[in-house]
């Protein structure tokens, strides 16, 4: 791998934002995630294989080490954010549609319900692995959903829940939204949904943290 991207990679792995980041204090005052993706893009590197040999493929590492029980939530946090500055400058990029996205994945956490870190930091580490992330919110309607599924068709969904009182508000919004898109695929998540609740709301998938997001995301591509 290029030198510029072996760097990156490592400074999205351990969450190194920018220069002026005092995390991880081993690469205090080394480039970021954020200036060595400048340097790549300077260098004549094309914006798809930064995204492609770096990028994803470290926060692809980053997922397992969470699902693995390696890092924590703010060591994937900080990995997330370098992750996003590094797309700072790769955003024109897919703007100008130099580079692809994956496709469109649409989220919310559902109405009634005002929570959103873990929501956040799913929509951060969906973009990092290449797709478009629309994030509705929190209190999202079921008629918001669909309104975001009127202006980007062909688009997944993603409901996030952190109450029991609320998360059966998921089959409401995706009886609603099967009226007039009856071909949506679903995905829910949150502290407390499972796999055979998400089955019997009649969702596509079950995500116990973001790289099962991702994951059942790319699935959906091969369907």
């Amino acid at each position: 791998m290029n030198e510029t991207l072996q760097k990156l990679f490592t400074c999205i792995e351990f969450g190194k934002i920018n220069t002026a980041s005092p995390y991880p204090p081993q690469m205090r005052g080394q480039e970021g995630a954020m200036e060595l993706t400048k340097a790549a893009l300077d260098a004549g590197i094309a914006p798809s294989e930064i995204m492609d040999e770096a990028l994803i493929p470290a926060m692809t590492l980053v997922g397992q080490k969470f699902t693995e029980g390696k890092v924590f939530v703010p060591q994937m946090l900080l990995s997330a954010k370098a992750m996003n500055a590094a797309l700072t400058h790769i955003k024109p990029f897919f703007t100008s549609g130099e580079v692809k996205r994956k496709g469109t994945f649409i989220i919310g956490t559902v109405f009634g319900d005002l929570h959103d870190i873990g929501k956040n930091l799913v929509c951060m580490m969906v973009e990092g692995a290449g797709w478009e992330v629309i994030d509705l919110g929190v209190d999202v309607s079921a008629e918001k959903f669909v309104a975001a599924l009127d202006e980007h068709p062909g688009a997944y969904v993603g409901l996030s829940a952190l109450l029991t009182t609320t998360m059966t508000n998921m089959k409401t919004i995706i009886d609603k939204v099967h009226e007039t898109h009856p071909d949506v695929k679903f995905i829910v998540g949150g502290a407390p949904v499972s796999a055979e609740f998400a089955q019997e709301i009649g969702a596509d998938g079950y995500a116990a943290d973001p790289q099962d997001d991702i994951k059942l995301l790319d699935s959906f591509l091969g369907a």
